[in-house]
């Protein structure tokens, strides 16, 4: 079996092919038509391990279309059709402000145009029908979104996560009469309470069907032109689907790159650990915690300034990438990001246009990038035009400036570390730090400094690990439904996530549920495997992430949930390659010290390193500053601690 798993960043586009012989990885520049870079990257590793397209057996991609297309709001003219009253609710929210004293700093706003935002007659309460649905309403709503020529629709009855059958219903209608239009329904999405949550949910998967299901269109094309199976696409749950399935629900898209790099954490760190993927244009941070992958899962976070109510991974991301340029604002205050340089042209130091600086021009005047290395294919780093590019800046020497872009950079990727282990509940003391990404091992170290992290861990496949994970994603579907009951109430609780789950033969079921204590607004996600253990699970965790627990309160089941998960390729880790050893001086700390240089494609088990050094492998590099010490095992994994 031979596993291809390519993943799509800002900068860089990862290629891994696992197979009997090992694992082999390519990088190239990303593209401007994503799937030519997939396919770029995917012949690239082929030829580096001598075989052809059609000896691959398992294909997955992960994919920033779906993100892209919401950050930019490049996404489908988008209508929502609801329960007559309840035009605005898109636009009510939940009248929170994202900032409290910023009086102008308005909401983001939602995907759908207020005229685009149409009523049916009907109601539907929690005990069943109010008033029954009125079909002529339907049809004319549906004239009326003919005329606006609406591209997708998304439908969000009231308590539709109770009783369907109304949004069932009008969804037909829909199909039938807009039979170019893509038509999501809230319950096929997320079948939830909270009508606010399941409504922004519903349009951002409508918005994003149009522009998710050409690109996927367009990729099954070129990977079928050369010669290439049908490739499956990583989710935000960290699993794994179909190209249809991903078609149908694009919003399970919004997170396919970076949730690659917490299944393949979990491959490499042994929990507690903090993942840390620094790549071209961003920063992507995640906690693995003890009690497998269903315990590093949110199922509600903003993207793009939108609640979305899906199972995610649950990740931050800060602008903070190799490709993010460095700037003076109007007070004189160095500031790194949110622009990046990207691809085209990328930093200075790439030699194809790029003027400003960067944090990877940044590290290559420091001497913690060789010049004149090659990171890619035919792509070299240029020393001089880095020293131009933060020269330009203004703030004194190239070096001076240098020193500021990192630490501006390291200082906003020690605050995303922290949103996802102190503000969870997470101590990161005594937690290791899995640094990877091209960039992420070159300030793992005084990241670590900096959050009291014990170790830092780092492989020869640092670069493309986040490839490394779509080649051994498990296979996965998502299933939710909201009871609001007293979990003291609720019984065969294993046969109901069962049914949810539909598994099929060779699936696994795993169970999880939203709970609150009575009379508490929002919940705890708690997995479980045997549900007379779920009660304590949850006081466990309320005392965890809050500091208290109260035992004599009852508790409420709000939401079950169930996957079915089937596994994906096996990756093992071997010890491969070797490293030369030379000499090279690096500032360090305002100092120029000499650093040990080790190059190569692999550490063998049992070399051991004393910073100042650098390692270079063939897709990242990992700095080991003055007072660190580390030692490869035989996996070829360097784990580096402070002396």
């Amino acid at each position: 079996m031979s596993a291809l798993g390519v993943d799509v960043g800002g900068t860089f586009t990862d290629a891994v092919l696992v197979s009997g012989d090992g694992m082999v990885t390519a990088k190239v520049l990303s593209t401007a038509q994503q799937e030519e870079g997939v396919v770029a990257a995917a012949r690239e590793v082929l030829s580096r391990a001598g075989l052809e397209p059609g000896d691959v057996t398992h294909f997955v991609h992960g994919s920033t279309v779906a993100t892209n297309a919401l950050l930019t709001r490049s996404v489908a003219r988008t209508a929502l059709v609801t329960t007559k009253g309840f035009r605005d609710l898109l636009f009510l929210g939940r009248q929170a402000r994202p900032s409290l004293y910023r009086l102008h700093e308005a909401p983001t706003p939602p995907v759908v145009e207020r005229r685009h935002c149409v009523e049916v007659d009907e109601r539907m309460g929690p005990d069943g029908v109010i008033r029954e649905l009125s079909e002529p309403s339907v049809r004319r709503a549906a004239r009326r979104l003919a005329r606006a020529r609406v591209e997708a629709v998304a439908v969000c009855l009231l308590f539709a996560f109770r009783d369907a059958s109304h949004e069932a219903r009008v969804t037909e209608i829909l199909r039938d009469e807009l039979p170019g239009a893509f038509v999501v329904a809230s319950h096929e999405v997320a079948a939830e309470v909270r009508e606010f949550e399941r409504a922004t949910t519903a349009t951002v998967d409508a918005a994003l069907g149009p522009p998710t299901g050409r690109y996927l269109s367009r990729l099954q094309a070129a990977t079928d032109e050369a010669g290439l199976p049908e490739p499956h696409v990583m989710l935000s749950s960290g699993g794994v689907a179909t190209l249809a399935q991903a078609a149908a629900h694009p919003a399970a898209m919004l997170l396919s790159g970076p949730a690659g790099g917490a299944v393949a954490a979990r491959i490499v760190a042994e929990p507690p650990a903090l993942g840390f993927d620094m790549g071209g244009t961003s920063c992507d941070t995640f906690f693995l915690a003890e009690g497998g992958g269903e315990s590093d899962l949110t199922v509600q976070r903003q993207v793009a300034g939108l609640p979305v109510r899906l199972p995610m991974v649950d990740i931050h991301t800060v602008s903070a990438g190799g490709g993010s340029i460095g700037w003076v604002d109007s007070g004189g205050a160095l500031r790194v990001g949110p622009q990046s340089a990207g691809a085209d042209p990328g930093p200075a130091c790439y030699g194809r246009g790029g003027e400003q600086p960067t944090v990877t021009d940044a590290n290559l005047v420091l001497g913690r990038l060789p010049s004149g290395s090659p990171i890619s294919a035919d792509l070299q780093l240029d020393v001089d035009a880095a020293r131009a590019a933060l020269e330009s800046l203004g703030i004194g020497s190239a070096e001076e400036a240098a020193e500021g872009v990192v630490a501006v950079a390291v200082n906003a990727m020690v605050q995303a570390l922290r949103v996802v282990s102190v503000e969870r509940g997470h101590d990161p003391a005594g937690a290791s730090l899995l640094a990877f990404g091209g960039a992420g091992p070159l300030h793992a170290c005084e990241l670590a400094a900096q959050l009291g992290a014990t170790r830092v861990l780092c492989l020869p496949a640092s670069g493309v690990l986040s490839a490394v994970g779509l080649a051994a994603a498990e296979r996965r579907r998502d299933a939710s439904r909201s009871l609001l009951a007293p979990l003291a109430e609720t019984d065969g609780l294993k046969h109901a996530v069962a049914e949810l789950a539909g598994a099929r033969d060779g699936e696994v079921v795993r169970g999880a549920a939203d709970l609150r204590y009575a009379g508490q607004s929002f919940e705890l996600l708690v997995p479980f495997e045997d549900p007379s253990e779920l009660e304590d699970a949850f006081h466990a965790e309320h005392e965890r992430r809050y500091g208290h627990a109260d035992r004599d309160r009852a508790v409420e089941l709000v939401t079950l949930r169930a996957a079915a998960v089937a596994p994906g390729a096996e990756v093992t880790l071997t010890a491969a390659g070797e490293c030369e050893r030379s000499r090279r001086p690096i500032r360090w700390d305002g100092e120029e010290v000499e650093a040990t240089v080790l190059t190569g494609t692999g550490l063998a088990p049992g070399t051991t390193v004393e910073g100042p050094a650098i390692v270079e492998f063939p897709e990242t590099t990992c700095l080991v500053p003055p007072g660190w010490h580390g030692e490869a095992d035989d996996r070829g994994i360097l784990t580096l601690e402070a002396t």
